[in-house]
């Protein structure tokens, strides 16, 4: 496995120290309803962009909804060359559910 599985805790020392791209794979609907700070939303554009103009050195922070589709996502990116991937372990479920009820 290229890329890195990360819990909430441990990605928000990642996002406060590595200021990495922070990138939604959710449904657009969703995405606007509620994202982690400073994301992104993830559509083919973007990602056609990024493989071939992004900064292969930035860290990326991927996340969906329950950490599956993100998954592949991270591979996805490390496939083409990033070397810094991670994908939130419980998506933006356990983002919120940690951010709710702290």
């Amino acid at each position: 496995m290229k890329y890195k599985t990360i819990s909430v805790e441990d990605s928000e020392a990642l996002i406060l120290e590595a200021k990495p791209m922070i990138l939604d794979c959710r449904d657009l609907k969703d995405y606007r309803a509620g994202h982690v700070d400073d994301a992104l939303h993830v559509h083919e554009g973007l990602k056609e962009s990024l493989i071939k103009k992004g900064d292969k050195d930035r860290t990326l922070f991927i996340y969906c909804y329950y950490g599956h589709a993100s998954e592949h996502l991270a591979e996805f990116f490390t496939d083409f060359g990033f070397k810094d991937v991670y994908s939130l372990a419980g998506g933006y479920s356990s983002w919120k559910e940690k951010h709710q009820f702290g």
